[in-house]
């Protein structure tokens, strides 16, 4: 099975830019690391207070 990997472009103030670089090379992590970290516990945050988030490809039983 072939991963596929989506891509997401966002637009932030350099100010939040710069504070995101700074947290993120004190966590060893690149920006798109760090980004991607956070976006991941955003996620475990949410399926913990509200349950697994459903796939559409679990949803048509693929």
């Amino acid at each position: 099975m072939e991963k596929k990997v989506k891509h997401i472009g966002i637009r932030v103030m350099p100010q939040v830019h710069q504070k995101l670089n700074y947290i993120a090379q004190y966590e060893g992590r690149t920006i798109n690391g760090q980004v991607l970290y956070l976006i991941q516990s955003c996620i475990r945050a949410f399926e913990k207070a509200n349950g697994p988030i459903p796939l559409p490809s679990e949803e048509e039983g693929e």
